[in-house]
């Protein structure tokens, strides 16, 4: 009688249809590393000679129409990304400084931290840290508002430039 049970039960399981299939669906996710600043183009900062002797030059206003954009996927285990801001020549008696915003905009993931307002020179120096897969959204108003601007460091060391060119170079790295 016992085979007689096994073997009916052997045929219901037979009859009961189930079957099992899978699908391997190879997937690729790079390392991305990509940065740049919007909008792109120039502006200009320039001092004001005071009108009254024994007054001191009038600092131009601070730009904040450059934003930096940038996507992020890094490797398994890898380290956070930072951006560092250098220029190409420094002028005697004039701080050139940048200050990155919070973050805004569109973007998601593990954004970057402002690393206060930095002077720059020609060594890089950290503007922003802590960066890991994230996107800032693309353009104007996404991402890390920057704020340039100039200051007197030494008033002996100042001498008058008319249209003087400064370069400031944004890397991201890890």
């Amino acid at each position: 009688m016992k085979l007689k049970q096994h073997i009916i039960c052997l045929i219901f399981g037979l009859m009961s249809g189930t079957t099992f299939s899978q699908t391997t669906v190879p997937m690729t996710l790079p390392v991305v590393t990509l940065m740049d600043i919007e909008p792109a183009g120039n502006f200009t900062l320039n001092f004001t000679a005071p009108t009254e002797a024994g007054q001191a030059l009038t600092l131009p206003a601070a730009n904040t129409t450059k934003w930096v954009n940038y996507t992020s996927a890094i490797a398994p285990g890898g380290l956070t990304r930072r951006i560092t801001a250098s220029i190409n020549a420094p002028i005697a008696g004039v701080n050139i400084r940048v200050q990155a915003a919070a973050a805004s905009g569109a973007g998601g993931g593990t954004l970057g931290t402002s690393s206060g307002l930095v002077t720059l020179s020609t060594t890089a120096a950290t503007i922003i840290t802590g960066i890991g897969g994230a996107f800032t959204g693309n353009g104007a108003n996404n991402g890390h508002m920057l704020t340039i601007s100039l200051s007197v460091s030494s008033y002996a060391n100042l001498s008058a430039r008319i249209n003087t060119p400064v370069i400031i170079t944004y890397t991201i790295t890890e």
